[in-house]
């Protein structure tokens, strides 16, 4: 299982999960405190910007970004929870949800997943240079960008609510 949370609800979604794995998307200079149940080897910390395309004296998310996370997926053993976070809950962390849990299960159609992910999470708003990336690395042919195109901007809020995301349905 796949739990989504903001910054702030770190330590109690791994507390109330048992996750042993923890995958954080936060900008440059962000901290962001490893729980102690959470070994080292078991954290990647990917430091990007939250935006769709480049500006000036901000990181984009970027193809190694995708890659990074794609392997740390891979990596994980899946017998304890993933956690993955942004500092909103709402669009790093939820993009990349989508992209492990897609990468994970290859048959599991595109549009099926993003609609899942709007119903658990209705201000999932996915980074879409995430997605795209994504899309291009796993040869999805635009099926990840238009599912997610398809669901549309999340709910306004000022972070997400905690929730997991199934990757076997």
């Amino acid at each position: 299982m796949i739990y989504v949370c903001p910054l702030s609800k770190i330590d109690e979604t791994v507390s109330n999960t048992g996750a042993e794995w923890l995958l954080s998307l936060l900008s440059e200079g962000t901290a962001v405190m490893r729980p102690a149940s959470i070994l080292r080897e078991r954290h990647l910390h990917l430091k990007m910007h939250d935006i769709a395309e480049a500006q000036e004296g901000m990181t984009p998310p970027a193809e190694e970004h995708v890659r990074s996370l794609l392997t740390f997926g891979q990596a994980w053993d899946r017998r304890k929870p993933l956690i993955i976070h942004c500092f909103a809950g709402i669009s790093r962390s939820t993009a990349s949800a989508y992209i492990i849990a897609a990468a994970l299960a290859p048959r599991r159609e595109e549009a099926e997943l993003a609609a899942t992910l709007r119903r658990l999470s209705p201000s999932a708003t996915p980074n879409p240079r995430l997605i795209a990336l994504a899309d291009q690395i796993l040869g999805r042919q635009n099926r990840m960008v238009e599912a997610i195109r398809s669901i549309g901007r999340g709910a306004d809020a000022y972070e997400g609510v905690p929730f997991g995301l199934n990757i076997d349905v």
